[in-house]
């Protein structure tokens, strides 16, 4: 087992997933979405290319519709003049916020202004999201539902460093209902792996559960972008269902 994301082994029901880092050699930066999921309608999914874009798509159409379409199909990763990632659809109302404007966090609080937390009673998910822009300036945020059912929303700017990343997770990680949010800081993690096929088999490793019938795993997306400009970029996915 890989170390050095404990933390995400340690989680037994974490949802959602983004984690945002640079490379040890301080040349790539690095966007990880992970799904899990516990209902049928959540383990239906799959990530695939579409476009200029990581996509969450149906593998059952009839099992997904008994689901919300609007919180299981969406843009996870979109590459633009930046990187944008979250956990729905204001994926790419970040990424046409990166256009016009240098700083991560005004981007994240310009484009989740009129968002709020998942309307998925009981669990009420939070909102994950973050962006990357070129030369390594990045920021994670979260919109969970706050005591009196506002939106509370935090912001989390950072200038990455070689070998070191932030994780952020839809749910705190235990597993109880309803499930409880994430709640403080983005949880540091490590990113020793060279390649975004290393990572995202270390992520998807880190998920696996010590009871098979637990194994929530649905799909890993990781991407290694040239920091300079994130036009180049190598991306890796793994989908639990086409791995059987």
């Amino acid at each position: 087992m890989t170390s050095h994301l404990a933390k995400l082994t340690a989680t037994a029901y974490p949802g959602r997933i983004i984690i945002i880092g640079l490379s040890s050699d301080a040349e790539k930066g690095v966007v990880v979405y992970a799904i899990t999921g516990r209902s049928p309608s959540s383990q239906a999914r799959e990530l695939t290319v579409r476009g200029n874009a990581v996509w969450v798509m149906p593998t059952d159409e009839d099992v997904l519709k008994q689901g919300n379409l609007d919180l299981l199909v969406y843009s996870a990763i979109a590459f633009g003049r930046g990187i944008a990632v979250s956990n729905g659809r204001q994926t790419d109302v970040i990424l046409n916020q990166i256009l016009d404007k240098d700083d991560p966090k005004k981007v994240l609080e310009n484009s989740l202004g009129q968002w709020a937390y998942e309307p998925d009673s009981p669990h009420f998910t939070p909102r994950i999201s973050g962006c990357i822009l070129p030369g390594g300036k990045a920021c994670l945020s979260i919109i969970r539902k706050g005591k009196t059912g506002s939106a509370d929303r935090s912001f989390f700017a950072w200038a990455l460093e070689p070998g070191k990343g932030r994780l952020i997770t839809t749910y705190s990680g235990k597993e109880v209902d309803p499930l409880p949010s994430f709640v403080g800081s983005p949880l540091p993690v490590e990113i020793k792996e060279k390649t975004a096929a290393a990572l995202a088999e270390a992520v998807y490793a880190a998920l696996k559960p010590r009871n098979p019938e637990k194994d929530y795993r649905v799909a890993v997306a990781c991407v290694y972008a040239e920091i300079s400009q994130l036009q180049k970029y190598e991306l890796h996915i793994i989908n639990k269902k086409k791995r059987k």
